[in-house]
């Protein structure tokens, strides 16, 4: 095994997702709207097994009280956290949207892929992995 992948957070599991998401760029290419490739996506993680879950509603707490809640565009197998782009350029606030996710969500590892004029992609880790996630934080009301 390959000392450097084995430190990564969930690396079996990601690089399924980025071959896929390099899959999906190579047939669709760039130019349609964020919502087309989330379809997909999800599609084809779907067809090699992979439980998918889109527009996964997240709410946010602050002192144990529920402040806002918002859409993940994709959450894969309940831990990783994937964020839609379709820009010519991928910027830090795009970072900074997923790190947020992933601070509100409790988990470690997240993925912003772009669909641009070349496909992008950022791979983000926050914290420590929690072996068992609250669902009740993807449940909004």
């Amino acid at each position: 095994m390959d000392t450097d992948k084995a430190l990564l957070v969930d690396a079996d599991l990601t690089d399924r997702v980025i071959g896929v998401f390099y899959a999906v760029y190579n047939e669709l290419g760039s130019g349609f709207v964020e919502s087309v490739y989330e379809n997909a996506l999800a599609l084809a993680w779907r067809q090699i097994g992979l439980d998918i879950q889109q527009q996964a509603c997240l709410i946010v707490r602050f002192r144990n009280q529920v402040v806002g809640e918002f859409r993940i565009d994709l959450l894969v197998e309940n831990r990783l956290v994937i964020e839609l782009k379709a820009v010519a350029q991928l910027a830090s606030v795009h970072e900074v949207q997923l790190i947020n996710y992933l601070k509100a969500s409790g988990l470690p590892i997240g993925l912003l892929l772009n669909f641009g004029q070349k496909p992008q992609l950022k791979r983000k880790i926050f914290g420590v992995p929690k072996l068992d996630p609250p669902s009740s934080d993807f449940i909004c009301v």
